[in-house]
């Protein structure tokens, strides 16, 4: 794989160091992609204009690994520099594939509480491309960080106990619930991307776009 950027930056953590690869869509993502159901023709963005990220992270075990990520060119800078706040921080990610890996399937991949970005699906229930579908949107920690409807409902059972809003033990998944004022919401924000948790219709906790 050809690489076109290559960041590598110190962490002050008793670990190696964040480290993140930025690279063109190459035949072999482009493969996986529309086979993974995540791309087709009449998808709004161009494979021209995303790019794939490798980006280290902290995982549930408190162990270093490395994640994939598909995004829009334009905010690739933002993301690394995200992640590598999130490392520093030791924000917990559960995990971090394509979603093509979940044959395109948004529910398939909450389910395994996958952390993605680029998925061409419009919104649910409407005829309207997602910002996914722009590589301009990503969704972390999807069970921990549930879609929660106006009248209080999640469609994932593993969700329902993260529905009351609030840390009650020290553990991985309730580190990774994502809280106002949280140091993850803040640094998303120093970008310029907006919080799912401040939708007034509803509430997607696990989303973050950028307009």
């Amino acid at each position: 794989m050809k690489l076109i950027t290559l960041i590598a930056l110190s962490s002050s953590l008793a670990l190696a160091s964040f480290s993140a690869s930025v690279s063109k869509i190459t035949p072999e993502i482009k493969n996986r992609m529309i086979n993974g159901g995540s791309y087709r023709v009449g998808c709004p963005a161009p494979l021209s204009s995303l790019r794939y990220l490798r980006l280290k992270y902290i995982g549930f075990d408190e162990k270093e690994h490395t994640g994939e990520l598909i995004v829009n060119k334009s905010v690739t800078k933002d993301i690394v520099g995200i992640f590598k706040g999130l490392y520093n921080a030791k924000y917990p990610i559960r995990k971090m594939h394509l979603v093509s890996n979940y044959g395109g399937s948004d529910f398939a991949s909450i389910e395994a509480d996958n952390t993605s970005a680029f998925n061409c699906r419009p919104v649910d229930g409407t005829n309207k491309w997602s910002k996914h579908s722009y590589g301009r949107a990503i969704d972390i920690n999807p069970i921990e960080n549930p879609f929660v409807t106006r009248s209080g409902h999640t469609s994932h059972r593993a969700s329902r106990k993260y529905l009351r809003r609030a840390r009650v033990s020290n553990s991985a998944a309730y580190r990774a619930l994502i809280l106002k004022r949280d140091y993850i919401v803040n640094i998303f924000k120093k970008y310029g991307w907006r919080w799912g948790g401040y939708f007034n219709s509803y509430k997607d906790y696990q989303h973050f776009d950028k307009r």
